[in-house]
C-alpha cells in the first residue's frame, strides 16, 4: 500500500489533514458586536493619546512664548 504524502492540495480554506486527522487552522471569527466593541475601544484610546499629545504641544508653545517675553 502506497503512503500518500500531505501536500498543499490538502490545505483547503484553513483546513488540512495531518496524521489522518482534519486540523482547523482558520482564525477565530468575530461577531459584529465584538468588532464594534473593539473599534470603540480603539477610538477611546486614540482620543486619550490625542489629548495627551495636544497638552504636550500646548505646554511647549507656552514655554516658547514665555522665553520671548523675558528677552527684552
Amino acid at each position: 500500500m502506497a503512503k500518500k504524502t500531505s501536500t498543499t492540495s490538502d490545505y483547503v480554506n484553513g483546513l488540512y489533514v495531518k496524521d489522518g486527522r482534519l486540523i482547523n487552522s482558520r482564525p477565530d471569527g468575530m461577531s459584529g458586536i465584538e468588532e464594534a466593541s473593539m473599534y470603540r475601544k480603539q477610538m477611546k484610546k486614540q482620543y486619550k493619546v490625542d489629548c495627551i499629545a495636544d497638552g504636550i504641544e500646548r505646554a511647549k508653545m507656552r514655554m516658547d512664548h514665555n522665553k520671548d517675553i523675558y528677552e527684552f
